[in-house]
């Protein structure tokens, strides 16, 4: 009685439920391919690509030196880089006199090592506070100094000539130097905020334990124990520009070379660079500072 109904429900329905559509069909992997490359990019790589890329172009590194005449300035960067890169001090001008107060000198130099090259730029003060008595003391033109130049680059406090002191005279005046800092408030490197993580704050916190460095500078060569060593002729004997229980060289080394110079090149540019360049911009109202070039330009473009 309902099949006439029912073959109509059955036509209509039919009619309204779409055929089901085959699967797309997937392609087939490459034959031969190995299917642990087909998810890699290539990333690991890069390292490879800047490595090359560094030994073609090579580095650059910027160094300022400070410190009155005598303290051997000149000496301690021959030995840091094993090069004669800084000039000798002058000393005493025909007519006996100090030579004429500051007198700021680049001299640049490369260095190859390992097919690595670095072009190294010493910016030495001859001079500086040679005119001012301040003996036996960590010097007023010193930390006033420190003060302004720890706010545009990365200060490294050096004692130099650790070599005229006793043991005792050599800790008691690095703890000086230190409570000084702090309380002039003078940071130096490497600065507690720019720790990344626990390892470096543990490695850094040795580091600033042992500074100021006491430094022994010298291009002489000596025969101490069947080998060639760089040190310091004295009565008692020869001081070893390199032996840790002498002197605390080869950390200043170590730290500034070996571990810590791309990270000092780093904090230089990204933090002191960018700090001084939003500061000037501010200053110009958001515009870059103008430069007697840049008048000259625009004078002759209007």
């Amino acid at each position: 009685m309902f099949k006439g109904l029912t073959d109509k429900s059955e036509t209509a329905m039919s009619e309204l439920v779409p055929e089901p559509r085959p699967k797309p069909t997937v392609p087939m992997k490459p034959v031969g391919m190995n299917p642990n490359l087909l998810g890699y990019i290539g990333i690991d790589t890069i390292i490879e690509q800047m490595r090359k890329k560094t030994m073609k172009t090579g580095f650059d590194f910027n160094i300022m030196v400070v410190g009155q005449s005598g303290l051997g300035k000149s000496t301690l960067v021959n030995t840091l880089f094993k090069s004669q890169v800084s000039r000798k001090s002058t000393g005493l001008n025909r007519d006996g006199k100090i030579p004429k107060t500051i007198e700021i000198k680049a001299i640049s130099h490369v260095i190859e090592e390992g097919g690595v090259k670095m072009k190294l730029t010493v910016i030495d003060t001859p001079g500086f506070g040679d005119q001012i008595n301040n003996e036996n003391c960590l010097r007023p033109l010193d930390l006033e100094f420190m003060k302004h130049l720890s706010k545009v680059v990365n200060i490294i406090p050096v004692i130099a000539k650790a070599d005229t002191m006793t043991v005792e005279e050599k800790i008691e005046f690095k703890q000086r130097v230190r409570k000084e800092l702090e309380v002039n408030g003078i940071e130096f490197y490497p600065q507690k905020e720019f720790d990344d993580d626990l390892e470096d704050k543990t490695e850094n916190d040795k580091i600033r334990e042992s500074m100021p460095f006491a430094v022994v500078g010298s291009d002489k060569e000596y025969q101490v124990n069947a080998k060639r060593v760089l040190g310091r002729k004295t009565p008692w004997g020869i001081v070893e520009v390199e032996n840790s229980a002498h002197c605390e060289f080869s950390l200043l080394r170590d730290f500034v070379i070996r571990t810590h110079l791309q990270d000092l090149k780093e904090v230089t540019h990204n933090i002191h660079y960018e700090t001084y360049r939003a500061k000037r911009l501010n200053e110009n109202g958001g515009l870059p500072p103008v430069c007697a070039e840049t008048e000259e330009l625009r004078d002759s473009n209007i």
